[in-house]
């Protein structure tokens, strides 16, 4: 079958047609930056762990993070860095130094180191940490924790404390679940049965909840919150589960055995921590 010249779309037709693809795709790709703008509305976090076993690693170390590190993170526009050090330490004795740095969006996380080899600022002041000879490591083992913030607290809260910073306690908990399933139980624990609410009524200060996404005990949920002192932690915890909302969600069957194991890490902020 063939078209009559006068079934072939005339010029104005064809461009009408153009046009109305063009509004098309431009509504198209509108939706698409919507979508994705929406979804990159919370944080990403990084916890990053320094095992050290001497003075001179935590030295070295602590010298990089205080005057390389932090102020080229602060260049790029990375703020609200938390450095912390455990209140007690565990029994093979190694120091660690606990770093939690809030990303905007993974385009941010990706391409941070690239664009702290193009830092000379950062190259500089960092010298003795990043040209450290292989039998002069400023540290034994890195760990590395990737999170993404819960839909319900997006991004980083700073805690109202103005108590000494060596007495604070900064309270980082892990709760790992048996299976996906279960742990997607526990995370709508805390939003959908409103577990975090509780924290929030009960002023425990939380600066994130995060959903790990990449890390060595996965699936598991972390988060911190911050007390002025051990027995301020300890009054709150009192209260926490006391509380009639904590005791009717622990009555819940479907919340029931979502924890398969628990860490808890009791820290104090640097000096240098931005909290």
């Amino acid at each position: 079958m063939y078209l009559t010249p006068k079934q072939f779309p005339t010029l104005a037709e064809i461009q009408i047609t153009m046009k109305t693809i063009k509004t098309l795709l431009f509504c198209i790709a509108l939706i698409t930056m919507s979508t994705t703008a929406k979804a990159q509305k919370k944080e990403l976090y990084q916890i990053k762990t320094y095992n050290l076993k001497s003075e001179s690693q935590l030295s070295v170390t602590e010298n990089y993070l205080k005057d390389a590190y932090l102020p080229a993170l602060k260049r790029i526009g990375i703020q609200s860095v938390g450095v912390f050090k455990p209140k007690t330490f565990s029994a093979d004795s190694i120091t660690k130094l606990i770093v939690v740095i809030p990303f905007k969006n993974a385009k941010q996380f990706l391409q941070l180191d690239q664009k702290l080899a193009k830092d000379q600022v950062y190259l500089d002041a960092g010298v003795d940490y990043i040209n450290a000879k292989y039998n002069q490591a400023p540290y034994e083992r890195i760990e590395s924790v990737l999170l993404t913030a819960f839909s319900n607290h997006p991004f980083i809260t700073l805690p109202k404390l103005d108590s000494p910073r060596s007495g604070r306690v900064y309270e980082l908990r892990s709760y790992e679940s048996a299976t996906e399933a279960i742990y997607n139980t526990k995370v709508d624990m805390f939003i959908g049965g409103e577990e975090s609410k509780i924290f929030d009524r009960l002023e425990f200060n939380p600066v994130f909840y995060g959903e790990v996404v990449s890390g060595g005990k996965m699936p598991n949920l972390m988060y911190l919150t911050t007390f002025a002192n051990q027995e301020s932690r300890d009054a709150h915890w009192k209260a926490f589960v006391d509380s009639p909302e904590w005791k009717a969600l622990l009555k819940m069957e479907k919340y029931k055995n979502t924890i398969s194991h628990m860490d808890i890490l009791f820290l104090y902020p640097t000096d240098y921590s931005d909290y």
